[in-house]
């Protein structure tokens, strides 16, 4: 369900109406190992199995065979300062299983150190680059007496 309304009708042709909801979805990982056809979603509150199917349906094109959801209790925490008690928020939590075709792998965030350290080697190369660069357009009006190295004709 959604805040948002539909346009007033108008007469006359095309009624250009377009719906946008106010839904949000984000993939969350599981600290449970899940099949590999089974997707965590964090999910708005108002959002029903139903939306969550449609939703992945009618926009990504995704075939899902069931949806699972359930509300995860926000943990309590203590504050420093004054020793109040604060609670999270809760979150909807949805378990949309696929097809057994269709094998979801979560991004690699944080590659091995052999690739870090060729993209490090790649970068000092450009910022020498850069800095070489920089020095000649400093230096192209060294000859004229009285100007920043800055400024050019």
């Amino acid at each position: 369900m959604s805040s948002r309304w539909y346009p007033l009708y108008q007469r006359g042709n095309p009624q250009l109406r377009v719906f946008l909801p106010n839904f949000w979805m984000k993939i969350v990982k599981t600290p449970n190992q899940q099949p590999e056809n089974v997707v965590c979603f964090e999910v708005s509150h108002q959002m029903t199995k139903y939306d969550i199917r449609q939703y992945l349906e009618k926009i990504y094109k995704l075939p899902v065979v069931a949806v699972r959801d359930r509300i995860a209790m926000g943990r309590f925490k203590r504050e420093e300062r004054n020793g109040y008690i604060i609670k999270e928020e809760d979150s909807k939590l949805a378990y949309v299983t696929f097809p057994k075709e269709v094998k979801f792998t979560y991004p690699d965030l944080f590659p091995e150190e052999n690739e870090t350290k060729k993209n490090l080697k790649d970068d000092e190369k450009s910022l020498d680059q850069a800095k070489e660069r920089f020095r000649e357009f400093c230096n192209r009006n060294s000859k004229r007496r009285g100007l920043p190295g800055w400024y050019s004709i």
